[in-house]
């Protein structure tokens, strides 16, 4: 069998505060293949985000303890922590959530979506980096592309800006994509159109996703597998149709139940899902 792009066993990371250590995951395991879309689904606090940016080795050295192993390719950056950098942007990048604060303010967008190219490729000429960077714009389906290449951040909405954020994901043309809540920041009739780009862009290159999120109607859309996580543990996982269909543990039950339901006589789209693509993103 094919060696999964990434494989997490017994991850347990334990976060030293001053009031002492915190263990914020609790032994999970799980894989993620190509082509496919897990999803790691909690409330707050439940270490879904935590577990993402352990597995990247992106929390702070000396704050968090990691154990277990996690395989990126086969590279498991929990024994050789040095292997994250050669991972992190080729194997695997992030998209990170809140659009309206993970790029910087006082730099276009040319600036910051070169600058991931150029990481990648640090051979390419000013010329070529630019219809790069302007062609992955494009990609995502962000409008004007040659206009925008040359915008700053608070000129583009919150749907635009977490478009640009997959782009410069993109421009490290990695196997597996990590998207930390990439919808949550965004209004409901943009949801549509991001989770749309994803699944696209999964379908076109194969690429792997590792789904970071809260919101049952975004997993619903999107994910293969679904794993439902409480305190740092795993309570319930399986595939998507069991785990929103028929949930076995009563933590599930209850995110299912909280999910708004329509009323008599409202539109007949699926509860929680989301219901239309952002206006002039195409």
């Amino acid at each position: 069998m094919a060696t999964p792009l990434l494989e997490v066993e017994d991850l347990q990371i334990e976060l030293v505060t001053p009031t002492g250590v915190v263990r914020a995951v609790d032994g999970v395991s799980f894989t993620v293949d190509r082509g496919e879309t897990v999803t790691l689904i909690g409330e707050s606090g439940s270490g879904k985000s935590t577990t993402a940016m352990g597995l990247l080795r992106l929390l702070p050295e000396g704050v968090a303890v990691l154990s277990g192993s996690v395989r990126f390719a086969g590279v498991d950056v929990v024994a050789d922590p040095a292997a994250a950098a050669r991972v992190r942007g080729r194997v695997a990048a992030l998209v990170p959530q809140d659009p309206m604060t993970a790029l910087s303010p006082v730099h276009t967008i040319g600036r910051q979506v070169g600058e991931a190219l150029r990481l990648r490729h640090p051979h390419l000429g000013r010329a070529e980096i630019r219809e790069r960077g302007i062609a992955l714009l494009e990609q995502v389906r962000i409008a004007a592309p040659r206009r925008r290449w040359q915008a700053y951040p608070h000129q583009l909405s919150g749907g635009m800006l977490q478009r640009v954020l997959i782009a410069a994901a993109l421009a490290a043309e990695p196997a597996l994509l990590v998207a930390d809540e990439p919808t949550s920041a965004l209004d409901v009739t943009v949801q549509a159109g991001v989770l749309d780009l994803l699944l696209e862009l999964q379908e076109r290159t194969g690429i792997g996703v590792l789904m970071i999120t809260h919101d049952l109607g975004v997993a619903r859309l999107v994910s293969d597998r679904i794993h439902v996580m409480r305190a740092g543990r795993f309570v319930e996982s399986g595939e998507v149709e069991q785990i929103t269909e028929r949930p076995r543990h009563a933590y599930t039950r209850a995110l299912l139940d909280a999910v708004p339901r329509l009323g008599p006589g409202q539109s007949t789209v699926r509860a929680g899902a989301p219901v239309a693509a952002e206006e002039g993103a195409r």
